[in-house]
């Protein structure tokens, strides 16, 4: 998987909401993804997330729209270490505000050794690689 991106929630629901301050931004890179033919890597979590999102802010519509045309995407499953680097982590930096969500995706992709695509400051405080 070396030609792909582990997709975050944000950038996944700005493509959703044209209301979103990413909005435009989420398309660009979309497309650009989709030209450098790289993989938008989802993890079961994220999926959660940004669909609850959607749902919760969207509509029921939206979020179903969202569901079928994320549904081709290849999914990864966070491993127990996965869990357990990310407690790790957030006890590590005490001074930030990171999710455990995020640190559990800032272990995967350190694991698959993949890019995260995000607009979340926090993935370079924990010093994991994204995708820009």
């Amino acid at each position: 998987m070396t030609r792909g991106v582990l997709a975050d929630t944000g950038p996944l629901y700005a493509v959703a909401d044209e209301g979103d301050a990413h909005h435009k931004r989420a398309l660009r890179e979309l497309q650009k993804l989709m030209r450098e033919r790289r993989e938008i890597v989802v993890a079961y979590p994220i999926l959660l997330e940004a669909y609850s999102l959607i749902l919760f802010r969207l509509g029921r519509r939206a979020a179903s729209t969202w569901l079928s045309q994320i549904v081709s995407a290849p999914f990864v499953d966070p491993i127990s270490d996965d869990y357990r680097r990310a407690m790790d982590r957030v006890h590590t930096l005490p001074d930030q505000s990171i999710t455990l969500i995020d640190a559990t995706v800032a272990a995967m992709a350190n694991r698959l050794k993949l890019p995260v695509w995000t607009y979340d400051h926090h993935f370079d405080v924990m010093k994991t690689p994204v995708w820009r």
